[in-house]
């Protein structure tokens, strides 16, 4: 296990996309853990997806009393970014500012460029001038696009993304090799697996399947079921996330004199593709003992099987060896205690007990 060398008591970290699925839990997460943290959070608190799930989220952060600060804008507004560097010595920055999904990015391309490329290539200039101990940033398991061996490890070849979201994830990790490289910003990149949990993002489709099956519409099953999932639970993500933010890749010479970029990228996922299929049926199971939905919901005649999707993968697959060697961390949530707790948020959440 690599030893600690980020402090974060007493320290400031910047949390981009602090109203998100992780950022949020990220954020809670952080001052639970540590007692002097001040954390720093952006967002645009974009209408992708419904806005009160994020401001509920942000309520629950503020009620906890702690040094925290939060600024509405975007990550693509330089401006901004400077602003916040310049006003408070940042030790470490954890960049979850995205948009999200891959059916999105085939119609609305530009938000991708805005919030990926831009913003993030603004986060990286401003850990250019203002020295940070360690940039965090998350990358995605779409950059492996449909790589045939599985499962997918960090040493595969990732050149060939099938969806514009996968592109602009890729290109983070190449950016912030860059910066590593040329300025000696130690960066770690994380390729997230399919995040699911309570308070998620409703673009989802454990999230998208409750809203449909509540409101009596038919889900549509995708590559008619025949699709796997690494499924992996919020907090097993923050988890991980904590431990790599507290420890930077070490600053090293190579033998020319010049800096060995000091660089990683993880895989964090649960290394346990489960069927669409199976999903389904626990995610069922789950909404009604919940009481999310009746015990004779008739879900045989609300599902709709139907061909793969443009830019979807039939199979994604976590190999997590570099992460439990180096962390000594698996994530280990089981589908269903996943699925059960976010049964259990959704009922009290949109107060639909059956």
């Amino acid at each position: 296990m690599l030893p600690y060398n980020v402090e974060l008591d007493g320290k400031t970290v910047l949390v981009t996309g602090a109203a998100g699925f992780i950022g949020s839990n990220l954020v809670r997460r952080l001052f639970h853990d540590f007692r002097n943290i001040k954390v720093i959070g952006i967002d645009s608190i974009t209408d992708y997806y419904d806005v009160n799930i994020k401001y509920e989220r942000l309520k629950e952060i503020e009620s906890l009393n702690r040094d925290w600060i939060f600024v509405r804008a975007s990550i693509a507004d330089k401006d901004v970014v400077e602003r916040i560097f310049s006003e408070t010595q940042i030790s470490v920055v954890v960049n979850l500012a995205a948009q999200a999904g891959v059916r999105y990015s085939i119609t609305n391309p530009d938000a991708y460029i805005q919030s990926n490329l831009i913003g993030f290539y603004n986060i990286l200039e401003a850990c250019r001038h203002h020295e940070v101990e360690h940039l965090v940033y998350a990358s995605s398991s779409s950059v492996y696009g449909s790589n045939k061996k599985v499962p997918y490890s960090t040493d595969d070849k990732v050149d060939n993304p099938v969806s514009l979201y996968a592109a602009t994830k890729k290109s983070n990790e190449l950016m912030a090799h860059a910066y590593s490289k040329l300025y000696n910003i130690p960066s770690t990149g994380l390729r997230f697996f399919t995040v699911y949990g309570p308070a998620g993002r409703p673009d989802m489709a454990y999230f998208g399947f409750t809203d449909k099956l509540v409101k009596g519409e038919t889900i549509k099953i995708f590559n008619y079921g025949n699709c796997k999932r690494d499924f992996t639970y919020v907090d097993d993500i923050v988890e991980g996330v904590v431990r790599v933010m507290q420890h930077a890749p070490e600053k090293e010479n190579g033998e020319d004199g010049l800096p060995i970029p000091p660089y990683k990228v993880y895989n964090i996922g649960n290394s346990h593709p489960e069927n669409l299929l199976e999903f389904v049926t626990i995610l069922q199971e789950e909404l009604v003992r919940a009481g999310v939905l009746s015990k004779d919901y008739d879900f045989e005649s609300h599902k709709e099987l139907v061909p793969m999707q443009q830019g979807d993968v039939p199979v994604t697959y976590a190999d997590t060896t570099s992460l439990e060697q180096d962390f000594a961390f698996k994530p280990g949530t089981s589908l269903r205690d996943g699925l059960r707790n976010f049964a259990e948020w959704y009922v009290k959440f949109y107060n639909t007990e059956k």
